[in-house]
């Protein structure tokens, strides 16, 4: 449709006002058929290397959608062992440069770390606004990031208001010395 100008044929001027044309006719989300349409040109484009590894159906033609992204990002080969044999999810995780931390066994939680959202077990969990102040955000990022961790290693956090700088100083040192003496008995 979109190489050999198909839509011109069809009445349309361009690719976008055939998608819109398409959505309106079938009820489906535009972006779902670009969706769709990206997922077709990355087939075609390295179907003989998704042939060679038996890349079918049951595979999940949907991570397609981030196998450009994966090879900009990897190395080939490792690009097509992976979409293989990762999950949707990881391969999408994979493709987007982003370290998966946690076991993805399914034994502990997953916790990835896009921006200003963060993903549990690939459900979005929570989302920093970017409206807040850029000190804000670092502070509820660093606090969410310790939470993270206590949950990934099933591991527990102890929050404590403290009124100033001061009292945080104070606070720390007498922690350390007791984080110490705990570590010893």
């Amino acid at each position: 449709m979109k190489a050999k100008g198909f839509y011109k044929d069809l009445g349309c001027k361009s690719l976008t006002q055939y998608i819109q044309r398409l959505s309106d006719e079938t009820k489906m989300n535009r972006s779902n058929i670009f969706g769709w349409l990206r997922i077709g040109e990355a087939y075609i484009k390295y179907k003989s290397y998704l042939e060679q590894i038996g890349f079918n159906d049951s595979d999940g033609p949907t991570k397609l959608f981030y196998l450009n992204k994966a090879l900009i990002k990897n190395e080939k080969q490792e690009v097509f062992d992976n979409i293989k044999n990762m999950s949707l999810r990881e391969f999408k995780t994979f493709a987007m440069g982003q370290v998966v931390t946690g076991d993805p066994t399914g034994d502990s939680w997953v916790v990835t770390v896009r921006g200003n959202n963060i993903y549990i077990d690939g459900k979005l969990a929570v989302i920093i606004s970017e409206k807040v102040d850029r000190r804000i955000s670092s502070y509820f990022k660093k606090v969410i990031r310790i939470a993270c961790e206590a949950l990934e290693k099933e591991g527990m956090i102890l929050p404590v208001f403290l009124h100033n700088r001061k009292d945080v100083r104070r606070f720390e040192k007498v922690v350390e010395q007791l984080r110490a003496k705990m570590a010893l008995s």
